[in-house]
């Protein structure tokens, strides 16, 4: 997908200068913004096919800017920072990007996780729809409906229900997971995955606390349960 549009939002005209050349030369059409401000301006006039966006900027932040782009826009963020730690990580996730990137970085690096992020919308499955009791999932239409009401989910988020979904009471591993979702580089971040399922199941389960759709599955990963499932295994367990 060479003809992607991509929106670099840097306040270091430098980086953004280096950036532009290589994403350039790998065919990729390039926008750019100074600060968040700027971006939000820009998307208003210019839709992308992805983002690259900086965390430390002066005004409003990277992780600011990610979420009031994510109220509008459905397509790939990638925060690139110098932070490395689990909770930054975990905050830009939160704030609604795909990805998290850390500087220093190789190009080839970056330019692999963005063609992984343009990858999202994978071909769809046979299966155009799943419904079991409260709770509809319209894999064309992307359209989430649980107790009768629509719930917006980011694209990522959006993705991992899917699969979890589509595997419906199979347990699936972290890996599994984040290559299915992420790309086949992918394996060993489980931090995204903790960080989606917590926003999935505040977002789906009627309890997050107490969830019955998204069940942990201990030291292996997680596995979507049907309302009729658990209300089969609660049985189950009444009779015992």
């Amino acid at each position: 997908m060479t003809s992607a549009k991509i929106l670099i939002v840097d306040d270091a005209q430098q980086v953004r200068r280096v950036l532009r050349a290589a994403l350039s030369s790998a065919g990729y059409t390039i926008y750019e913004a100074g600060t968040g401000e700027e971006a939000l301006e820009s998307i208003r006039t210019s839709t992308p096919d992805a983002i690259l966006l900086d965390v430390n900027m002066p005004g409003m932040g990277g992780l600011e800017a990610c979420r009031e782009i994510r109220r509008s826009l459905d397509v790939p963020i990638l925060m690139l920072t110098v932070r490395n730690a689990e909770r930054d990580k975990v905050l830009a996730l939160d704030a609604g990007a795909d990805d998290y990137v850390v500087k220093p970085f190789g190009m080839q690096e970056l330019l692999a996780r963005i063609r992984a992020a343009l990858r999202r919308r994978v071909p769809q499955a046979e299966e155009t729809s799943f419904t079991a009791k409260d709770f509809s999932m319209n894999f064309e239409a992307r359209l989430v409906t649980v107790r009768g009401h629509e719930v917006h989910l980011t694209p990522k988020e959006f993705e991992l229900l899917r699969h979890l979904v589509l595997n419906a009471g199979k347990p699936l591993t972290h890996r599994r997971l984040l290559q299915a979702v992420w790309g086949p580089d992918y394996g060993d971040e489980p931090e995204y995955l903790r960080v989606m399922v917590n926003q999935l199941r505040k977002k789906i389960e009627s309890d997050p606390a107490r969830p019955n759709l998204i069940l942990t599955e201990p030291w292996v990963g997680y596995r979507f349960q049907t309302p009729r499932q658990s209300k089969q295994a609660r049985n189950t367990k009444t009779e015992e």
